[in-house]
């Protein structure tokens, strides 16, 4: 009987090196997506749109078809393939900074459009491929190398609740949240995803997910500990679960108890 493979690499990812530093959460989102696109079938159909930040040369990793957007343009870009060729599976994977900041009026005016596209948004609280600045999404008190003594929200706002956001629009959409910095998240995260695809593999609406994720270098902490950082800080800032459903809000939180923490904590 021929040895079967437990845990074998999936066809729509490439068996080469990726450039992330070590502990990074974009190789395990990389995997999630390259599974769904097996399961469904979709990577001879797929267009992926890489963004400007970390996942800049995602296109090196996946057996699909890529195309690389302008800072914060991967939504337009997105938009213009699918509506020009509405066979396709579009998926557009943009990081907080690129899709939070530079990318803010796009990403809002595609959901509003409701441009049936799936759009993965990788959420780790800081600009990574720049050395760790801050970012839309970095947390009150969090110290990064543009903010030393923490973020003061009274000078730079909040961080920006992008799920949240979106979900406030009327156009119908699947909007949701996970992480992915320990095996039992990535599980729940790999479920949202799934939904996400099956959105546009029904031409229903646009799907988001956004995923928490580590950046243990631009942290300043090593791996495990990022991830207990996260836990602690990022879940109870960002809660997750789905948002919205195509037929209204949903705001039905996945079984995950969390305890309270400030931002201040462990990062850098």
């Amino acid at each position: 009987m021929a040895e079967i493979a437990a845990f074998a690499r999936p066809e729509a990812l490439l068996p080469v090196e990726t450039h992330y530093c070590p502990g990074c959460s974009h190789g395990v989102i990389h995997r999630l997506i390259a599974e769904l696109l097996d399961e469904f079938q979709l990577a001879r159909k797929t267009v992926g749109i890489a963004p400007v930040g970390c996942a800049v040369l995602a296109y090196d990793y996946f057996a699909t078809d890529f195309q690389e957007a302008a800072h914060g343009r991967a939504p337009a870009v997105a938009t213009g393939i699918k509506r020009a060729r509405p066979d396709l599976f579009v998926l557009a994977y943009q990081g907080d900074g690129d899709l939070a900041s530079i990318g803010a009026a796009e990403i809002l005016h595609c959901a509003n459009r409701g441009e049936k596209i799936c759009v993965v948004f990788v959420n780790n609280a800081t600009y990574g491929m720049t050395g760790g600045q801050m970012a839309p999404t970095s947390l009150p008190d969090q110290e990064t190398a543009t903010s030393p003594g923490g973020r003061d929200a009274q000078q730079t706002g909040y961080p920006i609740r992008v799920a949240e956001l979106l979900t406030s629009l009327r156009t119908p959409a699947f909007i949701a949240r996970g992480a992915v910095h320990a095996p039992r998240y990535a599980i729940q995260a790999k479920a949202l995803l799934r939904q996400a695809f099956r959105c546009q593999v029904e031409a229903r609406c646009f799907s988001l997910v956004e995923l928490l994720a580590i950046c243990p270098t631009n942290w300043g902490l090593p791996p495990d500990e990022a991830g207990r950082w996260l836990e602690r800080q990022m879940l109870p800032y960002y809660p997750l679960g789905v948002f919205k459903t195509p037929e209204g809000p949903d705001r039905a939180p996945l079984p995950l108890a969390v305890p309270a923490g400030t931002g201040r904590e462990g990062a850098r």
